[in-house]
């Protein structure tokens, strides 16, 4: 369980550290800029398919 967090804090946080540093960059502005869009909205998407989270689903992707 705890392994789900450090995934997630790593991913959230360094798409947030792209995000930062998207701006200051001479090139490559556009790509990190969205590389730390998609991070960010896997690690929320990752957090949200747990099984016994929030939402108390058993089975997230199943019907």
């Amino acid at each position: 369980m705890i392994l789900h967090y450090i995934v997630f804090g790593i991913l959230f946080l360094g798409g947030f550290a792209l995000l930062g540093i998207a701006p200051g960059l001479p090139s490559w502005q556009g790509p990190l800029f969205v590389a730390g869009i998609l991070a960010i909205s896997l690690a929320l998407a990752y957090m949200m398919r747990e099984p016994g989270s929030a939402t108390k689903r058993t089975r997230s992707w199943e019907n």
